[in-house]
């Protein structure tokens, strides 16, 4: 017997609960669930009366009766999926209401940075959208507490239980501060953790400029639940990093930007958290009906309004800070920046053409620190990729000095010079060249034109011109050993060297090969 057998088999003798004894069971379980949906249900305004200690209440009953009700297989019940779809909608936006709540209270704390729009406005609208739904929800699911015939009590304590009392002021910080070694350690450990983040988050951030058609679209892709919970956790935890060695630190009180950077990691971790609970319910629970019967209703939540919240609230404000936070921490960086050189091979083949000067150049951009190129008595601008290119100018001349001084040393064009077809000749150096290694072809078989142009010179000079010209052309290289300095932040010039002892992402033939997880930024 297979183990799908087994394990059928296993379920089919399982026995039935008694049903009036499982009614009972819910009835005594449910009670203050089904008080809370009463309560919210009879307001006129749900954002009026909701608090976070009632959100909280919410949050903490739902998530034992999804429990209890998923303990006993209630979702493949018909008489009782109806209720246990209800109860995790109330789970979900009491969880997501909550989180809102919370960035309301905290954000004048946060010290965030302006952006251009209100998003204390857009806060408030999203915690109507949420607050709405709680409402719609717990009258559905009163009238579903009734068809099922269970009691539902009234409590009318519930306002004043759950009454959230703020006073004005906070306590005194008097705890005295810790001592960190290293105020330049910390701010660059931290303002470098956050520019990965950003990296990294670069796909969600791009989806916040999508059109509203486009919605549905990256909701399965860049904003899909997995995406943005992997996200979640990882801002989660730099702001765990901050609270753990930097909070209540001299270092913190040394550098004011840091309280400013732990504010918008802070706010970019709420907003995900809202956006994976969002995006939780349209992937887990929009559009799909969890029983056959016919009298089974639609969505709870219209898709659209969803959607909308998601992205113009959650996902916009997400790019919004990041892109505040990153300029942060380029400044905080260039505050701290050490000074170094580095010498790196320079690509062993084709120089700094595309792909390698891009990458340098993302990694420089990325850092927001000036880092320069130093090659033989030029300067180049490392941030700039069409700066860099501009150095193949340099290079391509140094590899026909050195073309033209190996076809001298090893006598590969014959004398006399009588008789020899300067194309064939031509043809049979740079094949000499290919075989001692020092040589590539990026063309097999060559193509070479039938006559070289021009018809003074001697040999020598008419197929040194022509190899020249293949090497400009792109058709062949010069595998020659060239170094380039780099001057710049140290941190900088790091990832530059792991770059270039990874063959700047390349092979010798140019195709792709994988960078380094210490690089993983370059990808996106």
């Amino acid at each position: 017997m297979t183990v799908a057998q087994q394990q059928g088999r296993a379920t089919m003798n399982v026995s039935l609960v008694n049903e009036q004894d499982f009614h009972k069971l819910v009835e005594r379980r449910a009670e203050m669930l089904l008080a809370l949906s009463a309560y919210l249900a009879g307001s006129d305004d749900p954002q009026e009366v909701l608090t976070r200690p009632l959100l909280g209440e919410f949050l903490s009953q739902s998530m034992q009766i999804e429990e209890l009700l998923d303990n006993y297989d209630a979702g493949k019940n018909c008489k009782w999926c109806r209720m246990r779809s209800l109860t995790a909608t109330v789970k979900l936006f009491s969880d997501a209401s909550y989180e809102l709540m919370h960035i309301q209270h905290r954000t004048p704390s946060y010290r965030l940075m302006p952006v251009e729009r209100d998003f204390p406005a857009a806060t408030v609208e999203a915690l109507a959208f949420t607050s709405e739904i709680l409402g719609q929800i717990s009258r559905a699911m009163i009238d579903q507490a009734r068809q099922r015939e269970l009691k539902i009590p009234h409590r009318p304590e519930i306002a004043e239980t759950f009454e959230e009392c703020q006073l004005p002021g906070r306590l005194a910080h008097n705890c005295g501060a810790r001592h960190l070694d290293s105020v330049a350690e910390t701010v660059t450990l931290l303002a470098t953790a956050f520019l990965n983040l950003a990296s990294e988050s670069e796909d969600v951030r791009a989806a916040s400029r999508a059109r509203p058609e486009e919605y549905a679209s990256r909701a399965a892709t860049a904003l899909s639940e997995e995406r943005l919970r992997s996200l979640e956790f990882q801002f989660h935890n730099l702001q765990s990093q901050y609270d753990t060695y930097v909070s209540g630190t001299l270092v913190e009180n040394q550098d004011t930007d840091l309280p400013v950077l732990r504010g918008h990691a802070s706010v970019v971790f709420h907003l995900l958290r809202t956006a994976t609970l969002f995006a939780h319910y349209y992937e887990r629970h929009l559009n799909r009906r969890h029983c056959t019967n016919p009298s089974s209703t639609g969505p709870l939540v219209d898709p659209d309004a969803l959607l909308s919240v998601l992205m113009n609230y959650s996902v916009t404000f997400i790019d919004l800070y990041i892109g505040r936070a990153v300029s942060l921490c380029q400044s905080m960086l260039k505050r701290y920046a050490e000074v170094g050189r580095i010498h790196v091979p320079i690509p062993k083949y084709r120089g700094f053409h595309v792909r390698p000067s891009t990458l340098i150049s993302k990694i420089v951009l990325h850092y927001g620190s000036k880092v320069q190129m130093l090659l033989g008595d030029e300067v180049y601008d490392a941030g700039s990729s069409l700066d860099l290119f501009r150095a193949n100018e340099k290079i391509n001349a140094q590899k026909k000095r050195w073309l033209k001084q190996e076809i001298a040393r090893l006598n590969l064009v014959p004398t006399p010079e009588d008789g020899h077809d300067p194309i064939g000749v031509v043809r049979s150096v740079v094949l000499a060249l290919a075989e001692r290694g020092v040589l590539i072809m990026y063309e097999q078989p060559l193509k070479l034109p039938e006559s070289i142009c021009g018809s003074e010179g001697t040999l020598f000079e008419k197929v040194t011109s022509e190899a020249g010209r293949l090497l400009a052309m792109g058709q062949i290289d010069i595998g020659i050993e060239m170094n380039a300095e780099f001057v710049g932040d140290k941190r900088v010039l790091a990832d530059i060297q792991v770059l270039a002892e990874n063959g700047y992402g390349e092979d010798s033939f140019g195709n792709n090969i994988p960078l380094p997880k210490k690089l993983s930024y370059l990808r996106r």
